[in-house]
């Protein structure tokens, strides 16, 4: 049973029929934009499931049924199981079936969501008492940060195996808008469906979505070249010759245990460069402010600036779908402009989103200056995102070291979203009131500053690594 379970999650076999060589371009070129098109919208939809929480909180504590501090509570758990399962995952998607993971994943989280809304109405209804709520939101989001963290492994592992190393950084830019797309869908598709039926059926919106993504996925996503009778990418792609791809093949396996002892030693080495920790902090409050935004955005203005949820949701989307320019174009910025060095413009990035965040939280309710600060944040978030979680780690270490630098930025950067939803949480809960009608008035004075502060931590933190240059091991 484990073993047929293995074989099913497995990377695919080569084909027992291989393509005539008429057939053989027109078919890569036709699977090769299938599979972009599978991990860029299937991850979209994945991020619809992931972000369903945050449009519907504040209908949620309108309803009394939760606390602030406990939907804190709630959405860090997706935040810590992210950040362990993204660690897992990525060693086990180089192994895997990537069609048959990334479905899973998404599979997963569409019951996740599913079983929240029957929860929503249960809870209603007063079938269910209040503390079971919570821990049963608590148990699902845990589930679902599990299962989300399926989703961005197989799909970088998906575009190695089908594009060629010259074109692949240009097209895991378009890949990398999709969590972008994502979050603007989720805001405005959830958000519309919240508006008119109530916050249970938001859960339910989400996992119609899911459902859609798996279906795409499976339609779309080939799991390697050879699995559809194709060569390998690097034949197809006029790298090497079959001929030198199997004698390569042959000397790695050859030197396989050597490889892999002289990277543990370097990987061993990038754990005590103080720069990578140095970017894993700052990219952790980073992160704080992001997910301060996207977790909370919605809430703070349906409470402080007074802003019905449909209005509201479209608002936060803005920056998500701005961040789709700052993502693709960071790397073509700071390669071009800046000849490689990314610390002035992350430095610019870094500034520029604290004064979005100013803006956004103190600015009043005019709508032109929280449209503003939306479209600065978004665009300074996609750079930030590009240059801390990623750039400029991988610039301070050997190239066969780039995965270690990563995992300790990514690490870091989900485990403080986790502990930010519950700081502010907590933040919010305790400067609430009660007026005189018995109604909740929340007051965001405590927790706009400890977003603001941890903007501005994390552009000033980079300035310690402002004359460190690449690790030599």
């Amino acid at each position: 049973m484990a073993s047929k379970f293995v074989d099913f999650y497995s990377k695919s076999r080569p084909s027992a029929t291989v393509l005539p060589e008429e057939k053989v371009h027109k078919t890569y070129m036709r699977h090769r934009l299938q599979v972009l098109a599978a991990i860029t919208f299937g991850y979209a939809l994945y991020y619809v499931c992931r972000t369903s929480l945050n449009v519907v909180k504040g209908p949620i504590l309108d309803s009394g049924l939760l606390t602030a501090s406990q939907l804190g509570t709630i959405g860090s758990f997706l935040f810590f199981a992210y950040a362990i399962g993204k660690f897992f995952s990525g060693f086990l998607a180089d192994y895997s079936n990537t069609k048959r993971f990334m479905a899973t994943g998404l599979l997963i989280s569409t019951i996740a969501n599913f079983l929240l809304g029957a929860l929503g109405f249960l809870a209603e209804s007063a079938a269910v008492t209040n503390l079971f709520l919570f821990i049963s939101f608590c148990i699902l989001w845990c589930i679902n940060g599990l299962s989300q963290s399926m989703g961005a492994a197989p799909s970088v592992v998906a575009l190695s195996r089908w594009y060629p190393l010259r074109i692949r950084g240009t097209y895991y830019g378009f890949f990398s808008a999709s969590h972008n797309f994502g979050e603007w869908l989720s805001f405005l598709f959830v958000g519309l469906i919240v508006s008119a039926f109530g916050w249970k059926w938001g859960f339910f919106g989400a996992a119609l979505a899911g459902v859609l993504g798996i279906v795409i996925i499976l339609l779309w996503l080939h799991d390697t070249p050879e699995s559809e009778g194709l060569p390998p990418v690097e034949v197809l792609s006029k790298e090497k010759t079959a001929e030198e791809l199997a004698a390569e093949n042959a000397a790695k396996e050859a030197s396989a245990e050597a490889d892999r002892r002289e990277t543990a030693r370097i990987q061993r080495a990038v754990l005590r460069n103080p720069g990578v920790w140095i970017l894993a902090l700052s990219s952790a409050f980073m992160y704080m402010s992001r997910y301060a935004i996207n977790s909370w955005g919605i809430v703070f203005l349906q409470k402080a600036r007074g802003i019905a949820l449909a209005e509201a949701t479209f608002i936060i989307s803005i920056n998500a779908i701005l961040g789709i320019i700052g993502t693709v174009f960071s790397g073509w910025l700071s390669d071009t402009v800046f000849k490689g060095d990314r610390k002035i413009p992350a430095l610019a990035a870094g500034i520029l989103e604290t004064v979005a965040l100013v803006l956004f939280l103190f600015g009043g309710s005019s709508r032109w200056v929280l449209y503003l600060s939306m479209v600065l944040f978004g665009i300074s978030i996609g750079v930030l995102i590009s240059f801390l979680c990623g750039l400029m780690a991988i610039d301070l270490v050997p190239r066969n070291a780039c995965g270690a630098a990563v995992g300790i930025t990514g690490l870091a950067s989900y485990a403080a979203a986790g502990l930010q939803d519950i700081v502010s949480g907590l933040l919010i809960d305790g400067q609430a009131t009660v007026d005189a009608a018995g109604e909740t008035v929340y007051n965001f004075t405590a927790v706009s500053w400890f977003w603001v502060a941890a903007a501005a931590i994390s552009f000033l933190l980079p300035l310690l690594n402002w004359n460190r240059k690449q690790q030599e091991i």
